[in-house]
């Protein structure tokens, strides 16, 4: 296992964490397995949230004897001081803890609970007098979509770590915009969804994959290419503290535990990676279909910045109403407009999701043309 300090707080994190999430989705007695396979095997980052279902009651119980083994983060949805402060106290109950290591505000996804959480009488505020108490040793936050947000809280001072959506897809555009920022600020980030929700894998089930573990022998162990390649891309992030991929079973934590001491991928290995996700021909979330690769860039006659067209679509299509304006300012802020397209179909050859790039262009400029043209 390999571990980096989280930002300015003094944690020293394992690269791979344990993502909570998936808990309520098992028993007692395999989150039990999971967990304690997870902290034999060096991971001592687990995190998850007030609003996981029953996900901290099977952490608490999990970790019995075992708390000074890991570090715990949670994260309270809650807007208002009440409702944060209230959260906290079931969050300590249900842990088993006196204290948590990393308290965060979670999915401030807009400017409206930006505005709410930091105001007076917000969590916030919650958060700074649980930390005085020794309730809490740190503040984070996590936060989709609005890079708006991601900054303004990179920047105020408040946060010591903040959690983003990062995967090879970077369908958010965190790995551009958000987590250089970060590290330059000295802030921890805590990639989630490493796997794009489930989606970055081959398509095998949970019973196939147990199997094919089950198999392994010394120098001919199997593993899911996809899962390993998305884990080492983000990990090979020098900025990236930690990754929690959802666990489920004390195989996976094998399995993801693997990736901890490999080297950072080479451009080569970057490249296949993107080539067997290509291979899968899936929509992803927010309706990406485009792997952001940049391929076709290296073609274009026009220079049309393609995945950035597309990104546009993707963001006014996929993302909530309060946030969808981003996709109207993507499309506006292009250099040279998709109507540049001279359809000599370079970019398809080179596209490893087999789009039909210049026929999406052309989509493209006709759904912004009709949205623009719109009356208010």
């Amino acid at each position: 296992m390999q571990y980096r300090m989280l930002g300015k707080t003094g944690l020293k994190v394992s690269v791979i964490g344990f993502g909570a999430i998936k808990l309520p989705q098992i028993s007692e007695k395999q989150a039990s397995e999971t967990i304690n396979r997870a902290l034999d095997l060096g991971i001592n980052f687990i995190d998850t949230a007030r609003n996981y279902g029953d996900s901290e009651h099977k952490i608490g119980l999990a970790i019995k004897g075992r708390r000074d083994e890991c570090y715990i983060a949670t994260k309270t949805a809650s807007r208002t001081y009440e409702g944060a402060m209230r959260d906290l106290e079931t969050s300590l109950k249900e842990l088993q803890t006196d204290h948590i290591d990393l308290w965060q505000l979670h999915n401030v996804c807009d400017m409206k609970r930006w505005k709410a959480v930091t105001a007076p009488g917000g969590a916030l505020e919650a958060a700074k007098q649980a930390k005085e108490e020794g309730k809490i040793d740190h503040i984070g936050i996590s936060s989709h979509r609005a890079l708006d947000v991601m900054k303004e809280a990179i920047r105020c001072g408040e946060f010591e770590t903040i959690m983003v959506l990062y995967n090879p897809l970077d369908e958010e555009n965190t790995g551009r915009e958000i987590i250089p920022l970060a590290h330059k600020r000295g802030i921890g980030v805590i990639a989630m969804k490493p796997l794009s929700g489930g989606t970055l894998t081959l398509p095998l089930s949970d019973e196939e994959r147990e199997e094919k573990h089950r198999h392994d022998s010394p120098g001919n162990e199997w593993f899911d290419p996809i899962v390993r390649g998305c884990l080492r891309y983000i990990i090979s992030n020098p900025a990236v503290s930690t990754v929690i991929p959802g666990m489920r079973f004390p195989w996976e934590a094998e399995e993801n535990v693997k990736c901890a001491d490999m080297p950072p991928m080479t451009e080569e290995e970057k490249d296949a990676l993107i080539r067997e996700i290509g291979k899968l021909r899936k929509t992803y979330k927010y309706s990406q279909e485009c792997l952001r690769c940049g391929y076709c860039l290296e073609v274009c006659p026009q220079n049309i910045q393609i995945p950035e067209v597309f990104r546009a679509v993707y963001v006014y299509k996929g993302y909530p109403e309060e946030t969808r304006h981003m996709g109207i300012e993507i499309y506006k802020s292009l250099e040279v407009s998709p109507e540049e397209c001279i359809e000599c179909r370079s970019c398809v050859e080179k596209c490893p999701a087999g789009i039909d790039i210049p026929e999406r262009l052309k989509e493209a400029v006709e759904f912004f043309k009709e949205l623009l043209e719109k009356p208010g």
